[in-house]
């Protein structure tokens, strides 16, 4: 008898959002321009936190992180299923079905958990403002950080760890447009019962664990501004509708796909662009364009590198570089 990780399946076909001929150059032109908006509006606010000094704060760093690990989200799959609306035969290797697995796992974990703590930073600012320096410092901060990454590598090994040894012999089409685990799990030639009962546990776990933090670190900021005044309680709620709101759609289809993996929705698909297109895209939009201090550091930046510059302006490598091209050269 073959090994179990003794795969005859090399290749995967991924059936994409359609199937409609009609509808394939639309979705071509418009996913592009979503991806290009992705990683343009996270570049821009990671240059705006890194660059300006009065954004070299605890929140800002993690935003900083955040919009990192978006475009990284956004990148696992996003080319590849841009490059298939023009294709007809939509094929992926095994490694690199088991690539896009490994990848989506690191990054939504780490993503949950990096959601958590700047939500945990918003109740030590909000709640114990005295402490806030102290309590999140930069070390503190970086721990954090890494930690966040930590738990998406420890969480995308043990979903890795039930998918490539299992055998898959048989069929090879992935309804999705990328490699999903409930999916792929399906196509084993085994009975993946078990299976599909330890990913609901794996990811039931870290996905509810992480949003229960956050409503109930929400919950006790909401509580603690409520008896100081009804116009930090309007700033506060202002401030936690947006969080939220973004929240709520990059955990709800994650729990909606992973909390019913023993049945596949057309639906599934709709959900799966929610956490890596549109979240990665309304982050940047609903934590930088309702924050004043963000707008204001955008438009420096902005400014900065569009208006014509003075010599006396310029970096002194380019002013020296501009000096020796005056100096005629020997004949």
């Amino acid at each position: 008898m073959d090994e179990v990780n003794s795969s005859v399946v090399s290749e995967f076909v991924l059936l994409g959002l359609s199937s409609l001929q009609e509808l394939q150059l639309f979705f071509f032109v418009f996913f592009s321009v979503l991806y290009v908006v992705i990683i343009l509006g996270n570049l821009l606010i990671i240059l705006t936190v890194t660059s300006d000094a009065s954004l070299h704060s605890p929140m800002y760093f993690l935003l900083g992180n955040l919009s990192f690990v978006d475009i990284c989200q956004a990148s696992f799959a996003t080319p590849k299923m841009i490059a298939d609306f023009l294709s007809e035969h939509k094929t992926i290797s095994f490694s690199g079905c088991i690539a896009q697995i490994f990848f989506i796992h690191l990054f939504t974990g780490g993503e949950m958990v990096l959601l958590v703590f700047m939500a945990y930073d918003r109740y030590v600012a909000i709640c114990k403002p005295l402490h806030y320096v102290v309590i999140m410092s930069r070390q503190t901060c970086t721990v954090l950080v890494m930690l966040s990454w930590a738990v998406g590598l420890v969480h995308t090994l043990s979903q890795l760890s039930f998918t490539v040894n299992l055998p898959f012999c048989g069929p090879n089409v992935v309804d999705s447009f990328f490699c999903d685990l409930p999916r792929v799990t399906k196509l084993a030639c085994l009975d993946s019962y078990v299976i599909e009962i330890l990913i609901v546990a794996n990811s039931g776990i870290l996905s509810l664990s992480t949003f229960s933090l956050m409503i109930s670190s929400y919950i006790i900021i909401l509580v603690t501004v409520w008896f100081k005044s009804s116009a930090a309680m309007a700033k506060a709620f202002s401030m936690l509708a947006a969080h939220i709101t973004v929240v709520i759609l990059f955990f709800g289809p994650c729990i909606f796909i992973y909390m019913w993996p023993f049945t596949t929705y057309p639906v599934d698909k709709v959900l799966a662009i929610f956490y890596t297109i549109f979240t990665p895209i309304l982050n940047p939009m609903i934590y930088t364009l309702r924050n004043r201090d963000m707008k204001v550091a955008i438009r420096k930046i902005v400014t900065y590198y569009l208006k014509p510059k003075k010599i006396s302006e310029m970096p002194l490598v380019v002013r020296n570089s501009l000096y020796y091209d005056k100096i005629p050269s020997e004949s």
